[in-house]
């Protein structure tokens, strides 16, 4: 079999740098079983040679190459029609089944194609969707005789680059505000999932790297209706701290403040801005001036951290950063004076309000960082088997081994109590009342990674955090400062826990935040330390817009439709031409 080896070796965390090995997996539920397996299986490897497509007849036991295949791309998604008894593919560079079926060609092929999906009642019809069409926007077409000839279904340009689409969504208004009034791309990017509904073959979804589209009628020549929610997933660092309930940063979406936990049943109006990135990294607050937060971000090529003094309301660029440095996680002295910053880029930076970072040299690249959440002055650190502290606004850290762990992966500081730190390691969870100087060692949890502390009843803290204790893997919660751990996740999925990020309410007893980092589907979720975690999916969620009760809009003017009201949120439907 192929070894999936298409990378740039100068790439390193691009989307190239990555050995990609097995890109398709594909059943063919017609086949019939082996042992109880599917008897025939199709992988496609992350090769632009072939072969790169193989088929098992025995489970999975062997593999052949499939015959007459392409050799200039490699497979990116397939999708096995029963009734047709047809494999369909999309290939990065170009996109074809072993009769080619290329949409577009010449000057119109600028990009390649990515998600794919069938019509389980209409044999032969059949939804594709481009692939890195940055400008103006994205494209998806529809073939209803097994990919002989396509038209686009959904355009939101007649002629480039003049859009069509009108759009208002009263369940998601931050999609509009942020994004869909500063980018040419409205119907979205990176779609890798289009899927028509088995049951209703008017019903079908989508999904981009900034949300979930739905629709129905997929009729090319009907109007189309969309709908808009959060995608909750690709975040990648939350926080909260008597200032605000959660403030939570998300990839793809920048981020999102929730002043308290009544703003968590409901959209918010803008995600953060001023400056707004496509992906914030990280986010943390001033222990003893909780309405100050700071902000890093992912986007390479301008300042990329920012700050707030009203709770994350609004936020300005921080003057101390320049357009060097991004990524990474962040930490903010109690008092909001001192901001020290672990970059993807450029190792461990500080800074001393206002003025520009320096190296913070005695930390290793990539330290996990906290401050104390009352003492001004103490940082602590974390690398491979060392814990690292810092009494002098992290201009220097003391260096100490940490028990038996060789990967310090987290630290949560003590809301209410300076000196106390919690570290999650690959060997156990770590406690320390004193500045580090010493730790004692919870073993009922072990192998653990993100920590948080939240309020408990009357004036003790919970401690939450994802690791393996008598449950398996999962999310445990102690209300005795770490001598007994109970599974508070029960049933809830939540992916790799190596994923998650964590955070404790600092304002509602027993609540805990979680949010997981998946492709295509992530979640949102809010519990409690004395029960199952309760899946909230998100501001905006999908499970709280439906397509219940859509009733036909009348003609507007321009060829266009009026937005109107359907059911409990607002929709638009787009005319658009066949092509």
């Amino acid at each position: 079999m192929g070894s999936g080896e298409v990378r740039t070796e100068g790439d390193v965390g691009g989307y190239n740098g990555d050995r990609q090995g097995l890109a398709i997996v594909t059943f063919d539920s017609t086949s019939g079983t082996v042992g109880g397996a599917t008897r025939r299986i199709f992988v496609g490897t992350a090769d632009n040679t072939a072969p790169s497509v193989y088929v098992s007849e025995d489970a999975g036991s062997s593999w052949d190459p499939v015959s007459d295949q392409l050799s200039a791309y490699f497979p990116h998604k397939a999708v096995f029609q029963p009734e047709e008894k047809a494999l369909y593919l999309t290939y990065s560079d170009g996109t074809a089944t072993w009769n080619d079926t290329t949409l577009v060609s010449g000057s119109d092929l600028y990009f390649g194609f990515g998600g794919i999906g069938v019509d389980m009642q209409n044999p032969g019809t059949v939804v594709v969707a481009s692939l890195n069409s940055w400008w103006p926007d994205a494209q998806l077409f529809r073939s209803i005789d097994s990919g002989v000839t396509w038209s686009r279904v959904v355009c939101s340009f007649l002629s480039i680059p003049s859009l069509t689409v009108v759009f208002q969504a009263a369940k998601a208004p931050w999609i509009k505000t942020g994004f869909i009034d500063t980018d040419t791309k409205d119907l979205g990017w990176m779609i890798e999932a289009p899927v028509i509904d088995p049951l209703d073959s008017d019903h079908w979804l989508y999904s981009t790297g900034l949300t979930l589209f739905g629709a129905q009628h997929i009729d090319p020549v009907t109007r189309r209706r969309h709908r808009r929610v959060l995608r909750a997933g690709s975040c990648l660092g939350s926080g909260g701290g008597g200032g605000g309930e959660l403030l939570a940063a998300v990839g793809d979406d920048s981020g999102f403040t929730f002043r308290d936990a009544a703003a968590l049943q409901t959209s918010p109006q803008t995600p953060w801005m001023n400056p707004i990135w496509s992906t914030s990294s990280s986010v943390d607050y001033a222990g003893t001036s909780a309405e100050k937060f700071v902000r890093t971000g992912n986007s390479a090529g301008s300042q990329q951290v920012a700050v707030s003094s009203d709770g994350g309301e609004s936020w300005n660029t921080y003057p101390g950063a320049d357009s060097s440095m991004d990524g990474g996680m962040v930490a903010y002295s109690a008092d909001a004076e001192t901001v020290l910053w672990s970059t993807s880029t450029s190792g461990v930076q500080r800074s001393q309000y206002p003025t520009t970072f320096s190296s913070a040299s005695s930390l290793p690249s990539g330290s996990v960082i906290a401050a104390d959440k009352k003492n001004s002055a103490v940082f602590y650190a974390g690398s491979a088997a060392s814990f690292y502290v810092s009494t002098d606004m992290g201009t220097s850290f003391s260096k100490s081994p940490i028990g038996s762990a060789t990967a310090v992966r987290d630290i949560a500081a003590h809301p209410a109590t300076e000196g106390d730190a919690w570290v999650s390691t690959d060997a156990d969870i770590f406690h320390s009342t004193n500045y580090g100087s010493s730790f004692t060692k919870s073993e009922a949890l072990v192998n653990t990674y993100q920590i948080a502390l939240g309020r408990g009843t009357g004036d003790t803290w919970n401690i939450y955090a994802f690791g393996t204790g008598s449950a398996g893997t999962k999310l445990y919660g102690s209300v005795d400062n770490g001598a007994t751990w109970t599974d508070i996740q029960g049933s809830q999925g939540f992916g790799s826990v190596d994923s998650c990020k964590l955070a404790g309410s600092g304002n509602v007893p027993g609540q805990v935040y979680s949010i997981s980092i998946a492709k295509s589907s992530s979640k949102m979720a809010r519990g409690s330390s004395h029960s199952h975690v309760v899946d909230q999916n998100g501001p905006g969620s999908a499970a709280s817009s439906t397509f219940e009760n859509i009733i036909k809009p009348v003609e507007a003017t321009g060829g266009k439709t009026k937005c109107i009201d359907c059911g409990d949120f607002e929709c638009c439907c787009i005319p658009c031409v066949v092509m």
